[in-house]
């Protein structure tokens, strides 16, 4: 018999080992975020536009093309949140850009 401590999984109803459960628990708490053709977004990459978007708040249209370097997951599968000269705070919708 180990030593190792168990812990009861609610979810699947078993017990398992300490070191099981939290690798379940931090698999269960990773986003996966896709962009418009369905590639795998990961904090720091560049996108680009696919569509022209008007900006709310911010009185600007971002046109289709435009290069968005280093940006980072928010935690929500559809949102990233990105920098852009002369707008603070821009989240973008992850159906709208494309990874480079």
């Amino acid at each position: 018999m180990s030593d190792e401590e168990y812990v009861y999984d609610e979810d699947s109803g078993e017990w398992m080992s300490a070191s099981d459960f939290a690798a379940k628990q931090h698999a269960a708490s990773q986003v996966e975020v896709r962009d418009a053709v369905g590639n795998i977004l990961a904090d720091g990459d560049q996108v680009t536009l696919i569509k022209d978007l008007d900006v709310k708040g911010a009185g600007q249209t971002l046109k289709r093309g435009t290069l968005i370097k280093s940006i980072r997951l928010t935690g929500d599968a559809q949102e990233i949140d990105c920098r852009f000269d002369g707008i603070k705070g821009l989240v973008l919708r992850a159906e709208f850009v494309r990874k480079r």
